[in-house]
C-alpha cells in the first residue's frame, strides 16, 4: 500500500463553469448573434461575452488539448500562430468540464449546461431506473434520449431564433442519440473527409444573414488512444488538423467569426503495474464495488448499499498521491460537475468518485479489455485533460 498522504478532494481543480468552460461557448456565440436567452433553461446571462459576428463556425477537434498544442508548434504552425490571439484574453484556454471525456463535453458544448444538469457525467454510468451501466457513447443499454437529457440545445434555440443553423460531421453521426439529445438543430450535413467538412462549412456559413455552423473531427483522440501523443500517427493526425483548420479559415466568407476548440486533452498512460491500477485484480479497490464505471482516468464507484465510505477510505488510501477520491456529496458540495445537479442527475454520480491525478489509471483488463488497452486516456481534472483551446479567426 502506497505511503503518501491522500490527495484533499478539496484540491482538485475545478472547471471554471459559468465564465469559461465549453459550456460557457456556444450561449456566447449565440448570444453574439442576438439569439435570447441562449444560455438555457434558467435565462441567464452567457458568463463569457464573445465579440459580434453575423456569422459563426465552431470547430471541434476531439482530443486536442491545450497543453499538448503548445507543446508541438512543429507540427501546428497555423494554430500555434492563434494562440496570442485568443477571444478570451491572450490565449486563455477554456476548462472541458468533468469529467473530461467526449459525451460528457459534446452535451455541455450543445446544451449549454454543465453535466450537473445536462446529465451525461461520464464515459459510462448508472442508470438507476434499471440499475444497468450505461455507455454513454455507444448509448448501450438503450435509454430514451430525451428523457436522459431533456434540455433543448442552443443549435434549437439559434434555429428558432431565425438564424441558420446547421452541423457538418461524418455522415454516421446524424442518427445516434447523442447527436439528437446534445448537437441537434437546423440542418445535419453528413460528408466523410475532412476537407468536404471545411469546404461546406465555410459554404454554410454563407447561407444567411446570420449562420452557426458547427464542424467535427474525430481522428486525433482515435490515434491518441491507439498509439499515444508521443507517437508518429498523433503527429500526423496534429498536422493535418493543422492544415484543416487552415483550409476552413482561409475560406470563411465576411463578417464571420470561427472558434477552434476541443472536447477534452488526453494523458498517456504507462504500459506498467506502477501506473495501471487493476480492479479485477486488486482486492482492496474491488470490495464494497457492485459496479464500476467511468473510464481508466475518472472512476464513479457504485457501492453495495452500506459500504460507501468505507470505499472511500480504502480508494484514497490505496491510490494515495495518485487520485483524487470524494463521495458524492463531496463532489457535488465542490462544483466538480457544475454549480446545480438536478435530482435526475444525482443518482448516475458514483457512491464513491475516483480522478487521477498524474499518469495513472485504474483499468480492468478482464471486464474492460479494449478501454484497458489504451495508451491516451483521459477524464480526469489534470490541466492536461481539462484545458481545451479557444482560437479565433474573424474576417
Amino acid at each position: 500500500m502506497d505511503e503518501e498522504t491522500p490527495l484533499d478532494p478539496r484540491t482538485a481543480p475545478v472547471p471554471r463553469y459559468g465564465h469559461g468552460s465549453l459550456a460557457d461557448l456556444l450561449p456566447a456565440v449565440a448570444a453574439a448573434q442576438g439569439v435570447p436567452d441562449p444560455a438555457g433553461p434558467d435565462g441567464s446571462a452567457p458568463g463569457l461575452t464573445l465579440q459580434p459576428a453575423d456569422r459563426a463556425c465552431v470547430f471541434l477537434v476531439d482530443g486536442m488539448g491545450w497543453e499538448a498544442l503548445r507543446a508541438h508548434p512543429e507540427e501546428a504552425p497555423f494554430l500555434t500562430s492563434l494562440l496570442g490571439s485568443s477571444t478570451n484574453g491572450s490565449g486563455t484556454p477554456l476548462t472541458a468540464g468533468f469529467p473530461s471525456t467526449t459525451a460528457t463535453s459534446l452535451a455541455s458544448v450543445g446544451t449549454g449546461l454543465p453535466p450537473g444538469e445536462h446529465g451525461l457525467p461520464g464515459y459510462t454510468a448508472l442508470n438507476p431506473d434499471t440499475g444497468e451501466l450505461m455507455n454513454q457513447l455507444r448509448w448501450h443499454p438503450w435509454t430514451d434520449p430525451y428523457e436522459w437529457q431533456p434540455y433543448p440545445t442552443v443549435f434549437q434555440r439559434a434555429a428558432a431564433a431565425g438564424v441558420a443553423t446547421c452541423q457538418v460531421s461524418a455522415p454516421h453521426f446524424e442518427q445516434t442519440p447523442l447527436t439528437k439529445i446534445a448537437l441537434s438543430g437546423g440542418t445535419f450535413h453528413g460528408r466523410l473527409s475532412g476537407e468536404e467538412r471545411m469546404d461546406l462549412a465555410a459554404e454554410r456559413l454563407g447561407a444567411g444573414d446570420r449562420a452557426l455552423v458547427y464542424t467535427y473531427y474525430a481522428e486525433l483522440d482515435g490515434n491518441g488512444h491507439r498509439y499515444g501523443m508521443d507517437s508518429d500517427a498523433w503527429r500526423g493526425q496534429l498536422q493535418y488538423v493543422d492544415r484543416l483548420a487552415q483550409r476552413l479559415a482561409e475560406q470563411l466568407p465576411a463578417r464571420s467569426a470561427l472558434y477552434i476548440t476541443a472536447d477534452h486533452g488526453m494523458v498517456d498512460v504507462p504500459a506498467t503495474p506502477r501506473a495501471r491500477f487493476d480492479f479485477d485484480e486488486d482486492w482492496e479497490l474491488s470490495a464494497g464495488v457492485a459496479k464500476l464505471g467511468g473510464e481508466g482516468r475518472m472512476r464513479h464507484l457504485y457501492a453495495v448499499p452500506g459500504a460507501a465510505a468505507d470505499v472511500a477510505a480504502v480508494w484514497r488510501d490505496v491510490l494515495a498521491g495518485h487520485a483524487w477520491v470524494a463521495t458524492r456529496e463531496e463532489a457535488v458540495a465542490l462544483g466538480w460537475f457544475g454549480p446545480r445537479v438536478d435530482a435526475r442527475v444525482r443518482g448516475r454520480i458514483g457512491d464513491v468518485v475516483a480522478a487521477m491525478s498524474g499518469d495513472v489509471a485504474i483499468v480492468a483488463n478482464r471486464t474492460e479489455p479494449k478501454e484497458s488497452a489504451l495508451i491516451g486516456m483521459h477524464g480526469s481534472a489534470t490541466p492536461a485533460e481539462q484545458l481545451v483551446p479557444l482560437l479565433e479567426v474573424r474576417t
